[in-house]
């Protein structure tokens, strides 16, 4: 049978896979920026950028040396222990999970202003659930619907631009310097690019994305997908702040409104209805693009971390196509529950997003330090400088502190309460399925301990039990025949079958000194004794008078308690009388 084989990812198709996430952060990340940093928002995006392009040589030389499916997963697992690298995958499934339920939920009200008329939740199910057999589909079908978006989503940019360039080439840029020359908002001009910094480090997330699926793209592409989407950040993230800043005044600009459709309202203002609805659609397939390359990462990680035997062999199972699609199942089922648990405010999981992914970054560098330290013979294409590293996850650490410490808004829980409240669970999961072997005999030790005291009283009784059985049917039973025929006998048989505990039966004839042993009896009872196998028949012969001496001899003779039995004419009907002879039960 010849194996199918299934086609790597060229640059455009992995770029856009991984990219649509990324670029995605244009819609929010200004926005958010400018609400922290005021006029300063440019430059704490110039900042992430140089962050990023510390990251591109990170991510590039842990991915040279281990070129394998799991990003910071796979680094750590090479490096330090299954436990480290379980809390790294951790981190990333629920980076994976908020990007895609977030994503889902917010392209879906995107569309709304379009179809007002459409329900909100069970639509963002049904886009899940259509990514989900999207990405079941195959890698490279995936790929096609990620390049259409991707494309789609930089020429909606392009002509956003080119309005906005014109718009400002006739009104000038006397807005922006107006801005800029305001008081510093957060009180200084240190503490607004802090804040602002660490709330733009969300417009790079995406970016451990292409880590995850590296083993479905052609050799070299990887550090290329890496420069695209730091050359998009770079460009786009910047220059929309820029422009929003040239275009509004700082307090539309930090009003609720603005933060949720920024890129909306700014092609209203310099193209009118068509540009904003040009930016709708755009946001909406481009937000359906990021769900997609939640799908395909965390498709990814989890089926190496089931190689691992992390997760049970169950997830391995691909189709013909080469998707697991029980994990891409598994995530949609969790997907879906998420959102269905937050009842669509989708909000709230802002704080596992932010924490998740800026934490994974981290691990990230940590594993770069680690493959450096304790691999270092392992080949790599490209290095990062020790600097250059220290420097990364120092300024990523401060990012993750100032989402952490970032007040919440009014009535809202706190980004760490929420983040807390789904990785505790995850990460007892994960650290169980570590573990099973050890759990699993652990339970098996208290059930002894617990049950074998039961059992050896069970079986103790249980013997006890059988050994008065044996006792009661031990006792024998003793018919004494005058040389009855079958049929007579067979009476008999039947009587103790039902009436008497015995399993064994002697039929005594009583011989006088003229008489002689009817011909076919012998023959019968061995036939009864075959026909009764449950009874032993022991066929005996005692010369002598049938009479009570005669019975206390034998009793004594055979030295057991016997209950015997006399039977009369084969003529007399059944059951018969029963009658004392010499202490003895007889039937006659």
């Amino acid at each position: 049978m010849e194996t199918k084989v299934h086609t790597k990812l060229n640059q455009l198709a992995a770029t856009a896979i991984c990219g649509n996430d990324i670029s995605s952060s244009v819609l929010y990340v200004s926005a958010l920026a400018i609400a922290f940093a005021g006029q300063y928002a440019w430059i704490t995006l110039l900042i992430v950028s140089v962050v990023l392009f510390l990251f591109r040589k990170i991510y590039g030389e842990v991915v040279g040396a281990l070129p394998l499916n799991g990003g910071a997963y796979n680094a750590l697992l090479n490096t330090t222990s299954k436990l480290m690298a379980s809390f790294a995958a951790t981190l990333t499934l629920l980076s994976y999970m908020a990007t895609a339920v977030i994503s889902a939920n917010e392209a879906i009200h995107y569309l709304h202003h379009l179809i007002t008329a459409m329900p909100i939740i069970l639509a963002t199910i049904a886009l899940l659930s259509v990514f989900a057999i999207l990405t079941i589909g195959g890698i490279k079908e995936s790929a096609v619907v990620a390049i259409v978006i991707f494309l789609f989503h930089l020429a909606s940019l392009a002509v956003l631009s080119g309005f906005i360039i014109y718009f400002l080439s006739q009104s000038g840029i006397g807005q922006f310097f107006e801005n800029w020359n305001l008081s510093a908002p957060q009180g200084s001009i240190k503490t607004a690019i802090f804040l602002g910094f660490a709330a733009s480090m969300l417009g790079v997330s995406g970016f451990e994305s292409s880590a995850n699926f590296v083993e479905e793209q052609e050799k070299g592409v990887f550090p290329k997908t890496l420069r695209n989407m730091w050359i998009v950040v770079s460009v786009i993230n910047p220059l929309m702040a820029i422009f929003a800043l040239a275009l509004f005044t700082l307090p539309v600009l930090q009003g609720q409104a603005f933060q949720n459709t920024l890129l909306t309202e700014m092609g209203s203002y310099v193209g009118g209805n068509w540009i904003a609805n040009l930016i709708s659609v755009d946001a909406f397939l481009v937000l359906s693009g990021a769900v997609l390359t939640s799908f395909v990462g965390v498709s990814g990680l989890l089926e190496r971390m089931t190689l691992d035997r992390i997760l049970p062999p169950f997830f391995l199972k691909k189709n013909s196509r080469g998707s697991s699609y029980r994990i891409i199942i598994m995530f949609l089922a969790l997907s879906i529950s998420v959102l269905l648990i937050t009842n669509g405010n989708v909000g709230l999981l802002a704080g596992v997003y932010t924490i998740s992914f800026l934490s994974v970054m981290i691990l990230f560098g940590i594993g770069n330090i680690l493959l450096k330290v304790r691999r270092k013979q392992l080949p790599r294409p490209e290095k990062a400088t020790w600097i250059s590293v220290l420097l990364a996850i120092a300024a990523v650490t401060l990012a993750l502190i100032g989402n952490i410490t970032m007040a919440p808004k009014e009535d809202a829980p706190s980004n760490l309460s929420v983040f807390l409240e789904y990785f505790i669970p995850a990460i007892i999961f994960i650290v169980v399925m570590l573990n099973r072997i050890i759990l699993l005999n652990f339970l098996l030790n208290v059930i002894h301990s617990i049950f074998d005291p039961i059992r050896s009283l069970v079986l103790r009784i249980d013997k006890r039990i059988k050994a008065t059985i044996n006792k009661i049917n031990s006792q024998e039973f003793v018919f004494f025949t005058k040389g009855d025929n079958i049929a007579t006998l067979n009476k008999v048989m039947l009587y103790i079958t039902k009436n008497e505990h015995t399993k064994k039966l002697k039929i005594v004839l009583a011989l006088g000194k003229d008489d002689v042993i009817p011909k076919n009896l012998p023959q019968e009872i061995d036939f009864l004794d075959r026909e009764y196998p449950e009874i032993k028949i022991e066929f005996i012969v005692e010369k002598g008078t049938f009479n009570p001496e005669l019975i206390k001899a034998l009793s004594k003779k055979w030295n057991i308690p016997i209950n015997f039995m006399f039977i009369g004419s084969p003529s007399d009907k059944f059951p018969y009388k029963i009658q004392e002879l010499g202490g003895v039960r007889l039937i006659i």
